[in-house]
């Protein structure tokens, strides 16, 4: 049975480090947009689970949050690490696995991760980890590929090839992903959906040509006038509506926990 193994990422990691960072794709903004619309995060204790560059972790740190990145891949480690020192960013670096992660009950306000739910067979345990950790009343931000693309039949295919990148995964419709919440105790606050622009063709071909030729094709091409404009704009409307959430690349929801029971007054109590 293939999975998603340490050794892809480590790979992954290296590859990507060996290019620059400057030509991985980020998710453009997307996990901050999400963050900041749900929550002001100066102050909070912040853990993002399966960090790879720690990118919107070195952003949380800059806006006031106090961040740790956890990971089980030694070379996303040492690439946050460097880049937090290189951007002056207090971030807290750590070792470890997801599933038995070496944090106190009850210990973050806000927890986070991108890319990482689907590469598990079972993504309960997962889930129900984050919970553990997580204060009363924090939140929980969870951010996975969407079922109903063409991105799903071309990986699947890849899979099968055994040339996929990292091994296994797989994907979710936002009910299913909301559902996973719920099973695990949340309750889901703010779903979204995100496509991927430029599209996933122009990114494929862009990387082709950097690996083989040294070629490098604009990151965000500027598109044709006037179809860009219209696009966007259709884009805008289309992402308010919940029907948008089947036709993404990507589908997150962003769901609290619990806040803890009122203790009772001694004073009632006793009379």
């Amino acid at each position: 049975m293939r999975e998603s193994r340490k050794e892809h990422w480590q790979n992954f990691w290296a590859e990507a480090e060996r290019l620059s960072l400057d030509d991985v794709y980020g998710n453009d903004g997307r996990i901050l947009r999400e963050i900041f619309a749900a929550t002001d995060p100066r102050g909070s204790r912040v853990l993002e689970v399966g960090a790879g560059t720690g990118r919107d972790s070195l952003a949380l740190a800059a806006a006031g949050a106090e961040v740790l990145t956890l990971d089980y891949a030694p070379e996303s480690l040492q690439l946050i690490h460097r880049t937090a020192l290189a951007s002056g960013a207090k971030v807290e670096v750590v070792g470890g696995d997801g599933l038995r992660m070496p944090f106190a009950d009850d210990s973050f306000d806000l927890i986070f991760h991108q890319g990482l739910l689907e590469h598990f067979r079972d993504p309960l345990p997962l889930l129900r980890e984050n919970v553990r950790v997580l204060k009363p009343g924090g939140l929980l931000l969870v951010d996975v590929p969407q079922r109903y693309h063409y991105y799903t039949l071309g990986k699947h295919l890849l899979m099968l090839f055994d040339r996929w990148f990292a091994g296994w995964e797989t994907e979710f419709t936002i009910d299913e992903l909301e559902g996973l919440l719920r099973e695990v105790g949340l309750t889901p606050r703010r779903s979204y959906g995100d496509w991927m622009v430029p599209g996933l063709w122009y990114r494929a071909l862009r990387k082709i040509l950097l690996q083989t030729t040294g070629t490098r094709l604009p990151m965000y091409p500027k598109g044709i006038w006037p179809f860009a404009p219209l696009a966007r704009a259709w884009r805008g409307w289309f992402s308010q509506q919940r029907a948008s959430l089947y036709t993404t690349i990507v589908v997150g929801c962003v769901a609290s926990k619990a806040p803890a029971a009122p203790r009772e007054d001694s004073r009632s109590e006793a009379a």
